[in-house]
């Protein structure tokens, strides 16, 4: 079982790059991606979404990667012809608006002006690519490891969450039994009360006793909950069950209110409030799991 809650961190430093990356996952619904890098690695964005959907099944998983790149390399150049003609083109226009001034503007005055001369950006070549998928599995391998001890964790309460949910499921079914035997008996007295002395027909007050009997059985609720939490327990011991994990809650639920609103009784009234009270946590706790 693994969390979907987690923080782990990778670095690279070897021949003058020095790369980190960072990556933080937290929960949703399904696997959301978002990557935050210098722009020399633009193209291998797809290619680090892939990585992490090797090893991350679900949650929103934010990848920070930072970079410097102390390497000797000569440095390059490019003239933006554009930019130069723009503005000889005005020097021009100045001359001729006032011919009287001198016009000593030189091609060296030229590369001294802004944006004219811009100094070419460095491409992504194979060793910031493998300085950059180092970091990140390591970085990923953590991020891992951090998920795999907060599942631990949670993988024990979520155990001992099932154990109390069984715990009033069977005292539920122990006080079921006798719902419809203390019904009858008020059924009788109260029939006595009114007829004042005459004997009631036993025939009709069992049929009337069946009837609510069966009205208020609770028997299959209580096996489906018995079977869910067999369920459960299995799914703690595997990886990547939250979704399941999830619409079993529902169920859960599902039956804990059958079992308040058939009930007609005060205790297991109080006992199925209990439940959903149980079941509410574990609903919590299931939206951290993978």
């Amino acid at each position: 079982m693994l969390s979907m809650t987690g923080y782990g961190k990778g670095e690279y430093a070897e021949g003058g790059i020095r790369l980190t990356a960072e990556v933080r996952s937290v929960n949703n619904r399904y696997l959301d991606v978002a990557v935050k890098a210098p722009k020399i690695f633009l193209s291998r964005e797809d290619a680090v979404r892939a990585l992490v959907r090797k090893k991350v099944g679900r949650g929103h998983v934010d990848v920070f990667v930072s970079l410097k790149d102390e390497r000797e390399k000569p440095a390059s150049f490019q003239p933006d012809l554009r930019v130069a003609a723009a503005y000889l083109q005005a020097v021009r226009a100045l001359q001729t608006a006032f011919p009287e001034t001198e016009n000593d503007f030189t091609l060296t005055a030229l590369l001294k002006v802004p944006d004219v001369l811009k100094q070419e950006e460095s491409a992504l070549d194979e060793e910031l690519t493998a300085a950059l998928d180092r970091a990140l599995s390591e970085a990923l391998d953590a991020l891992n490891r951090m998920r795999e001890t907060e599942g631990k964790k949670l993988k024990t309460d979520l155990l001992s969450r099932m154990d109390a949910i069984a715990g009033f499921v069977e005292q539920i079914s122990a006080r079921a039994p006798l719902v419809a035997e203390e019904y009858r008996e008020k059924l009788t007295a109260r029939v006595k009360e009114y007829l004042d002395g005459v004997k009631p027909d036993e025939g009709r007050l069992l049929t009337e006793v069946a009837v609510f009997s069966d009205k208020c059985n609770i028997d299959e609720e209580l096996t489906r909950l018995r079977s869910h939490i067999a369920q459960f327990r299995s799914f703690c011991e595997e990886e990547g069950t939250g979704k399941k994990a999830d619409f079993l809650v529902q169920e859960f639920n599902r039956e804990a209110n059958t079992i308040c609103s058939k009930s007609n009784d005060v205790e297991i009234t109080r006992l199925g409030l209990q439940l959903k009270n149980e079941i509410e946590k574990v609903r919590e706790q299931v939206q951290n799991i993978e």
